[in-house]
């Protein structure tokens, strides 16, 4: 079984985090992980993806052209990457960013107000878990002890007092329905 990734939208949204917390979590449950990410010269503001690849075979190449999960965080990601989802595939928008609706049928679409309800929390960087909570829950996949263990391995000493906030985040996004 693979499963590919996509994180996209601008620099600084913590996509590239997203897809770490991802991949640690898949190697915490013994899956082949590719992490790749990628960024525009600008850094904040600029634009920003991380390509996560899970596999329970050996990863071959780490680039993700046709993604099973598009998790898009503005409209530029979601206007170029929308397309390129495979059929049956999930995608997850951040509807605080992104007015538009999804114009396929033959994917399944979650909009979640992600940046609003971070802000509503006063902690609006932290959209990206609300959106990784969502993700983990549409897919089944949401497990707290690796979960935990993951986001132990991601948030460094230094900002350790970050941990918890992070899980509430994605605990948000798990219970959170539209």
């Amino acid at each position: 079984m693979t499963k590919e990734y996509l994180f996209a939208g601008f620099g600084g949204q913590g996509l590239l985090f997203s897809g770490k917390v991802l991949a640690y979590k898949g190697l915490i449950e013994n899956k082949n992980v590719s992490w790749l990410p990628s960024y525009g010269p600008e850094m904040r503001g600029g634009t920003a993806n991380c390509s996560v690849i899970l596999s329970d075979d050996p990863v071959g190449a780490p680039i993700v052209l046709t993604p099973d999960v598009l998790v898009a965080m503005n409209n530029p990601s979601l206007d170029k990457y929308e397309n390129a989802v495979r059929s049956g595939g999930v995608i997850l928008v951040d509807s605080s960013l992104i007015e538009r609706k999804v114009n396929r049928d033959d994917v399944s679409v979650y909009y979640v107000p992600a940046t609003k309800l971070a802000s509503d929390e006063g902690a609006p960087t932290l959209a990206n878990m609300i959106l990784m909570g969502k993700l983990l829950t549409v897919l089944g996949d949401y497990n707290e002890e690796t979960v935990n263990k993951a986001l132990e391995k991601c948030i460094s000493a230094r900002h350790a007092d970050m941990k918890e906030l992070n899980r509430k985040m994605m605990e948000i996004g798990k219970n959170y329905t539209e």
